[in-house]
């Protein structure tokens, strides 16, 4: 039986970066590190590769990475669960970005963490 492994171009692949961005998150954040890159499951001649099944804890390793500063960063991980859901429904970024403001205006009370988990929950009818 052959085991099939992702490489850093799949996996940049997966996460819509360059091959680029992960060489640089696999040094910049190393094992020990306080959030290090998952480490690969089997290298190769020096080649890593990882287990198919571990793009989603990549992908989440990548939300919680730290913010570019004050006025801008990356989304939180709720904004971007919330976004997935909206495309998974036929919705464009700024369709979901709309309802999203109709939402906050309509249920003021409620902090975005909240929409966006009340909103999912709705969009997974």
């Amino acid at each position: 039986m052959v085991d099939h492994y992702v490489g850093v171009l799949g996996v940049a692949e997966a996460m819509g970066v360059t091959r680029h961005a992960v060489h640089k998150w696999r040094s910049r954040y190393p094992a020990g590190s306080e959030h290090p890159f998952p480490e690969p499951d089997v290298e190769i001649d020096g080649t890593p590769g990882w287990s198919p099944g571990r793009l989603e804890d990549m992908m989440r390793w990548r939300d919680g990475l730290p913010g570019r500063g004050a006025g801008g960063g990356r989304p939180t991980a709720a904004r971007q669960d919330y976004f997935r859901a909206a495309a998974a429904r036929g919705l464009d970024r700024e369709e979901a970005t709309r309802a999203l403001a109709n939402f906050a205006t309509e249920f003021p009370e409620m902090s975005e963490p909240e929409l966006y988990a009340w909103i999912i929950e709705r969009l997974e009818y």
